[in-house]
């Protein structure tokens, strides 16, 4: 069977739904309900790859609707849910070896962490510092600096 790409048409006697395959939610309840009403003239696998998806993938899927209602259904954003590296306590280092030494660049500052036992990166220290605002101003603040260290 092929796998749909374009809006699927369910009508009944009252009422006409269109379900966009780009609304996960609504493409993955569709596939559930589709299979559940079937009466037998489909396999479930045939019914999973309609819908662009593998029959194991169908089973998780319904799992966690059984599991979780709609909620189960929404695509979970990948990746880290939180940072790792940077933690609560090395940002306040960061911050610290910032505020002691405004002119320290940002390669000295994670040397320093290192140093300490924080293992942070040149980039970490260098996000950080931008998320806070505390970044040097360019040109103005080479001249700056150029002036003050004569």
């Amino acid at each position: 069977m092929d796998k749909i790409t374009s809006a699927i048409q369910l009508e009944g006697k009252t009422l006409s739904i269109e379900i966009n395959p780009n609304d996960p939610l609504s493409w993955k309840l569709t596939m559930l309900l589709e299979a559940a009403f079937n009466q037998g003239s489909s396999s479930i696998e045939d019914i999973a790859a309609k819908y662009g998806y593998s029959r194991e993938y169908f089973y998780q899927v319904l799992q966690k609707f059984k599991e979780l209602g709609s909620e189960g259904l929404r695509n979970k954003n990948p990746g880290p849910k939180k940072n790792y590296k940077r933690t609560e306590e090395a940002t306040k280092q960061i911050l610290r070896q910032r505020f002691l030494d405004p002119q320290a660049n940002c390669g000295v500052i994670a040397q320093k962490l290192k140093q300490t036992g924080y293992n942070v990166s040149q980039r970490s220290v260098e996000r950080t510092i931008n998320e806070y605002g505390l970044q040097k101003k360019g040109f103005i603040g080479k001249i700056l600096i150029k002036m003050y260290s004569k």
